[in-house]
């Protein structure tokens, strides 16, 4: 049975966070106020950074979330000063398929159901702004076109965090014959939004303005780019966002400090809690678990190539996720053989430097046989592993995990793990570079299409900015098909994809889904309302 919560501002006292700098909202969550960083108190980052990845996952996950706060449990149950950063949940994957994303079994974020709805309202300033943009977008469209934006190369899109095929494509009527009547776009999920991951890369309030000044929304008919900025959208963005790009302060089933934050998709986006809120646990705790979406050729690679050369934030140690059903998924049946698929990522994370920890996330019908070979094959691959069972056993179930992971970022004080690739390669080059020493194939090639584009970023002054490579998840490759970890194959990318204000590019191989769709069965029919008002089924 879990601990009834604590009231939040007993959270905010482990944390030894002063009141001035707290705002709370309710009884179960609170604000943290930006000013934190700015106190001389705090300023120096006294924690160490521990990143969650995965295994290539099958599609029900493998549990990295339950792994990431039972390790920040664990660590809590061993006398460390820990928090969790955690990104926010979308109410797409909560009405569609997958479900909620705050944990679950004696391993949650909590208020859970809060969490997991519409929570302190992040989520709709971020459609609101983004919608903002666009609707000034058609409105200067109407009202003649000043700057001779090219309507058929706007590239701005509407947003709405919910599943909804209908809305992939759609047609805009701005009024009788004007320029832009009829036009065609699109919505994309919230997650999917590029204000979503600039909120999550920006630093502060002015790195923000900046940020959203720099969003290009399409060219002129000449092919110059039109940016936010001379729109005079960047005020009205801020007022709605001003909330916003607070970190959330809430707790895990057993009252360990968690900050809830951005949710941007680890396709099209980096896939990560924001930097603040990095940045403030990184002043708080003695150890920040953070989660990186996806497994580590989507999540980490993004974080070491885009997110630490952002932040200035090194992690201390990586911790892989992996189940015996993953390794069995990727061997097609047998497990022997997709241990190839868990080789593939120790080695990757190896060439970024950073020491490596392996959690094996305990299944219900795992048999003994089969999780002392998962803890064999680490040991061969020199690799510090432990059983995690913070699903069904809390703190208590993760607390050698816990253990292992403080040793191993004891015995390697001088970890710098680095980039793959440097700013001044090509896009190309760079991309070339991720496909062969972290996904595990040949090279690239790009249509083109996607040449042209690469080119013309290049020539608008954007050569150096990182690259987003939107693939698959469920494959190393940009093929879901091919399990294990392939070799000799090339990575298609079909197009590529500016965000300025984000401050990467986006290579996309294969097809993108930025607006997903929810299936025969949602989960919507499974949640309500009891006569209490207590919402069940999330």
């Amino acid at each position: 049975m879990t601990k009834p919560l604590l009231p939040i501002q007993q959270i905010a006292a482990k944390l030894g966070l002063p009141d001035k700098y707290f705002e709370p909202l309710g009884s179960a969550a609170g604000k943290i106020k930006l000013e934190l960083l700015s106190d001389p108190a705090f300023v120096r980052r006294r924690g160490k950074l521990i990143l969650v990845t995965a295994t290539t996952p099958t599609v029900s996950g493998e549990g990295k979330t339950v792994t990431s706060i039972g390790l920040t449990q664990g660590l809590e149950r061993i006398g460390k000063k820990s928090i969790i950063t955690s990104r926010e949940p979308s109410l797409g994957p909560v009405f569609g398929m997958k479900g909620g994303a705050a944990g679950g079994g004696m391993s949650q974020l909590e208020p859970s159901q809060k969490i997991n709805l519409h929570f302190n309202g992040d989520f709709h300033a971020i459609t609101s702004a983004h919608n903002l943009l666009a609707a000034l977008v058609d409105a200067h469209l109407f009202h003649g076109n000043d700057l001779q934006l090219d309507p058929a190369r706007i590239t701005w899109p509407r947003s709405m965090d919910m599943n909804d095929r209908a809305l992939r494509r759609i047609t805009v009527e701005v009024g009788g014959k004007r320029e832009g009547a009829n036009r065609h776009t699109g919505f994309v999920i919230t997650a999917a939004s590029e204000i979503m991951a600039i909120l999550a890369l920006a630093a502060s309030r002015e790195d923000l303005r900046k940020r959203l000044d720099a969003i290009i929304v399409g060219t002129t008919k000449d092919g110059k780019p039109v940016r936010a900025q001379e729109l005079g959208a960047t005020g009205g963005m801020m007022a709605l966002l001003t909330e916003a790009i607070l970190p959330n302060l809430v707790q895990t089933t057993e009252g360990t400090p968690a900050t809830v934050h951005t949710g941007p998709f680890a396709n099209i986006a980096h896939g990560t809690s924001s930097i603040l809120s990095q940045e403030m646990g990184l002043r708080l705790a003695d150890y920040v678990v953070n989660e990186c979406g996806f497994a580590a050729d989507l999540g980490v690679e993004k974080y070491f190539d885009i997110v630490m050369p952002t932040s200035g934030i090194r992690p201390s140690v990586a911790v892989l996720v992996t189940t015996a059903q993953s390794l069995r998924n990727q061997g097609e049946g047998d497990l022997e053989k997709g241990f190839a698929n868990l080789g593939k990522h120790i080695d990757s994370l190896k060439r970024f430097g950073v020491p490596i920890v392996a959690g094996i996330n305990r299944f219900p019908k795992d048999t003994p046989a089969e999780l002392d070979r998962l803890l064999g094959y680490c040991k061969e691959h020199g690799v510090v592993s432990a059983l995690n069972e913070a699903f069904t056993k809390g703190g208590a179930g993760a607390a050698e995990l816990a253990e292992r992971v403080v040793e191993t970022i004891a015995a390697n004080p001088d970890a710098n793990p680095q980039p793959i690739y440097s700013p001044n390669d090509s896009f190309e080059e760079k991309v070339h570079k991720v496909v062969v020493n972290v996904y595990g194939g040949a090279g690239a090639t790009f249509s083109g299409q996607a040449r042209t584009k690469l080119r013309q970023y290049a020539e608008w002054g954007y050569a150096k900015l990182p690259v987003c490579i939107a693939k698959t998840q469920y494959s190393l490759s940009d093929d879901p098909k091919k399990m294990g970890a392939p070799t000799g194959w090339t990575l298609n990318v079909t197009d590529a994809n500016l965000s300025s204000g984000a401050g990467f590019v986006v290579a996309i191989a294969g097809n993108m889904m930025l607006m997903p769709g929810l299936p025969k069965i949602s989960r919507a029919a499974s949640i309500d309302v009891d006569p209490t008002g207590e919402i069940t089924g999330v």
